[in-house]
């Protein structure tokens, strides 16, 4: 049975899918036909989009599967390895970019056309309406491969930018006979690398802690404490830790409470303050409790 969540998912990766074909073919096709290295690298950028975005189709069935005997946390760490992959796949098309245009500078080269440009401009409106609508679905559902998919959008919005900027300072180097605007676009490609490569690193950085079960954000444990001194029976909080698994968040705490307190009594305020977490963040999926006794302050 496919989940809501699991729908709207698979709703944004075909977006992304058709929109990054439409825009691979066009900017490929203009910066070739244009003479434009950076048209032509935004249009790589856009191949290797949706070559992500079918990645991310593969992989959001089983992100969304419920927890099992052989991964009794779920399968949630899928998405974050999709979005690994998809950082990786950004570096390779950045260090691309770059060899190509280092190999440019060392060849005579003309001025591109006005179908760049406008090719450039286009891909920018599109990239921007698609980075809106992806990240308000990521951040609304918590999902990190869409998130991937929605910073990728970011990348090529800078990327059609400056493309556009590197076409604009060619085109007036041809037509005034300045050689070195001439190369515009060659540094433009460049700049559309570096991008891409920052991009890449902020994906690989996050998927890299969550997979190393990095602690969440200090102010989100914050308010995990103040929920739980919310609770008069707690005398202390011994420790807590949370730590992402993909699109929820599992949340380990140890508690301090009166010595004499029956077992009973501890279960049912365990169970008060777990459904308490979990009220006040819908991302928290489990909750694991373990009591301490507390026999006063030394």
């Amino acid at each position: 049975m496919i989940t809501a969540r699991e729908s709207l998912a698979r709703k944004v990766a075909w977006i992304s899918v058709w929109s990054n074909i439409v825009l691979m073919a066009g900017k490929t096709l203009a910066g070739w036909l244009g003479n434009s290295d950076a048209v032509f690298a935004d249009g790589i950028h856009s191949a290797a989009d949706v070559f992500a975005s079918v990645i991310v189709l593969l992989v959001i069935k089983v992100a969304n599967k419920p927890a099992d005997a052989d991964h009794p946390y779920g399968h949630g760490k899928a998405e974050v390895i999709v979005s690994g992959i998809v950082g990786l796949l950004l570096l390779l098309v950045a260090f691309y970019v770059v060899f190509e245009a280092v190999i440019g500078f060392f060849h005579p080269t003309e001025s591109p056309s006005l179908l760049t440009l406008w090719a450039a401009v286009f891909s920018y409106i599109a990239k921007l309406l698609l980075y809106r609508y992806s990240l308000k679905i990521a951040r609304a559902h918590n999902s990190k491969a869409i998130e991937a998919i929605a910073y990728d959008h970011k990348a090529d919005i800078a990327a059609s930018i400056a493309a556009a900027f590197g076409v604009v300072l060619s085109i007036i180097g041809g037509k005034f006979h300045l050689p070195l605007l001439l190369y515009g676009d060659k540094v433009a490609s460049i700049f559309v690398a570096y991008l891409i490569f920052r991009i890449a690193q902020e994906i690989l950085a996050e998927s890299f802690n969550i997979l190393m079960e990095s602690n969440v954000d200090p102010e989100l444990l914050e308010e995990l404490e103040h929920t739980i001194h919310s609770f008069p029976d707690v005398r202390r909080i011994d420790r807590i830790r949370a730590r992402e698994y993909g699109n929820y968040i599992l949340v380990d705490i140890r508690i301090a409470i009166d010595y004499n307190k029956t077992i009973l009594e501890g279960h049912n305020l365990g169970q008060k303050i777990k459904e308490a977490l979990m009220k006040r963040n819908d991302h928290i999926r489990e909750v694991l409790i373990h009591l301490n006794p507390f026999f006063g302050e030394t």
